[in-house]
């Protein structure tokens, strides 16, 4: 919607462009609880443990580093009890497939029971989080109320809808901050060590969240890039310094192109892994001033931080104090983590004021929601956003009035684009680098740092170790 607006030259309206916001602030809330603690946590947690657990020294540890709830002797001593009828039914259910026992898990019994009842919790939380796409677009996920020009949910701007909004957004804000952020706190401080593994060098983030219709200058998650780690020095981003090289994924050969000149030609033949050929991915390899960055939550806040953010620096001061770590450990897997959650809840503590502009604008008589437009017969737009898993940017190219040409990079093409014609390493693979590996055949290290990036593919993983040259199939959660 954005690329074709800016190359339309549509502006939308106020109310829709708080509409925008309001929903993909919802996203962030549901979208960074479902990965801390159904795709990630189990990677710190060891599920397994939680039946040797004390559950009331658990509820005597859930009192002292949080305030949810539940919680006291029974409710733990009963969720201990559901897990258990999990592991001796031989099916461990939701928790399968995972390296339980392995000596990697720091985390004693009694946290591991308490991380695995609010896993459960956050299983019920997220359903209702989801509802908040539905007030205002329809479903979730996929929108169906976003529209080139503005919004479509004209008849959903009630005192009712909005009301149900609000509330449910002030509902998982207190989760976020009196369940998840304390989790993460907890889970944090036994595994300090990861404040020094898994890190990247280069951090680009477009942002989003406009406050008017100026951009970048009005956005609340800021836009900028962090070249050698240099917080201090964030740059203004600029999308025009963006190409993709093809050198080493499975694409016929091509000089790095802006996505303008962007094409996407696979070989035509078998895409195979075969060494000594140089091509082993299907994802090109996005740069920026011929340097791969990392994209996400850590390079919007690193971002954010840099610039004095009045929201953002006050929660990651404040993390580094309560942990005792320095600045330096948010270039990590660890920093990844936290930096994932400190943006939810500034996100959050936001979207309430977003919703009280709405009512404002509506009780003021101001109702519009769409700006009509024409299509011209010819051309050319960018449109670029943060999402939850990271950068975002579309290209278009208009020519006698249809597509001539579309390209798109997305987080996860940043984050795991292989290595570009200079030999330079794609951000995860920069990250995996110098990783300690306990146990080759159960690479939980691994997960950690590539389940921290929050991939979106359908890939297979494989781990080859050097010595026998042997390949172990890997189960990922």
């Amino acid at each position: 919607m954005r690329a074709v607006e800016d190359a339309v030259g549509v502006q939308i309206p106020k109310n829709a462009r708080l509409i925008r916001n309001l929903l993909h602030g919802a996203q962030f809330q549901h979208d960074h609880i479902v990965h801390f603690y159904h795709l990630h946590a189990l990677d710190w947690v060891d599920i397994v443990s939680a039946l040797s657990a004390d559950p009331a020294k658990t509820a005597q540890l859930s009192d002292n580093v949080s305030n949810a709830p539940w919680g006291g002797t029974n409710y733990f001593r009963n969720v201990q009890q559901r897990i258990k009828t999990f592991v001796d039914s031989g099916q461990l259910g939701p928790f399968a497939n995972a390296y339980w026992g392995h000596s990697a898990y720091v985390l004693p019994p009694e946290a591991n029971l308490m991380a695995a009842a609010h896993y459960i919790e956050a299983l019920r939380l997220q359903a209702k989080a989801a509802r908040m796409h539905a007030i205002f677009g329809a479903k979730n996920p996929h929108l169906q109320s976003l529209v080139v020009g503005g919004i479509t949910s004209v008849r959903d701007l009630t005192p009712d809808r909005i009301a149900e909004f609000l509330y449910i957004t002030k509902e998982t804000q207190d989760f976020i901050e009196n369940v998840y952020i304390p989790d993460l706190l907890a889970v944090a401080s036994f595994y300090k060590d990861w404040g020094a593994i898994g890190g990247c060098t280069n951090f680009l983030a477009w942002g989003d969240l406009p406050a008017s219709e100026k951009e970048p200058e009005s956005l609340f998650m800021p836009r900028g890039v962090i070249m050698k780690r240099d917080v201090g020095g964030v740059a203004m981003a600029s999308q025009a310094r963006v190409t993709e090289d093809v050198t080493h994924g499975w694409y016929k050969e091509g000089n790095a192109k802006h996505p303008y000149e962007g094409v996407t030609e696979p070989l035509q033949e078998d895409p195979q892994y075969r060494p000594g050929s140089g091509k082993y991915t299907w994802f090109k390899a996005p740069r920026y001033d011929g340097e791969p960055c990392e994209v996400g939550p850590l390079a919007r806040v690193l971002v954010a931080y840099g610039m004095g953010h009045k929201d953002i620096k006050p929660l990651v001061d404040s993390t580094l104090q309560t942990l005792g770590v320095p600045v330096g450990a948010l270039f990590s897997t660890l920093g990844r983590t936290a930096a994932r959650g400190l943006e939810t809840v500034a996100i959050g503590k936001a979207m309430p004021g977003w919703v009280m502009e709405l009512v404002e604008n509506l009780k003021a008589g101001d109702t519009k929601t769409y700006q009509k437009w024409d299509m011209p017969k010819s051309a050319m737009g960018v449109g670029l956003n943060d999402v939850a898993r990271g950068s975002l940017g579309h290209w278009i190219k208009i020519e006698d009035g249809k597509i001539g040409n579309y390209q798109y990079v997305v987080p996860s093409t940043w984050n795991l684009g292989g290595r570009c014609a200079k030999g330079k390493l794609g951000p995860v693979e920069e990250a995996l680098i110098g990783t300690p590996i306990a146990d080759p055949k159960r690479p939980l290290e691994v997960l950690r740092t590539v389940h921290s990036f929050d991939p979106c593919i359908a890939c297979g993983v494989h781990v080859i170790d050097p010595e026998s040259n042997q390949v172990y199939d890997i189960k990922v959660l």
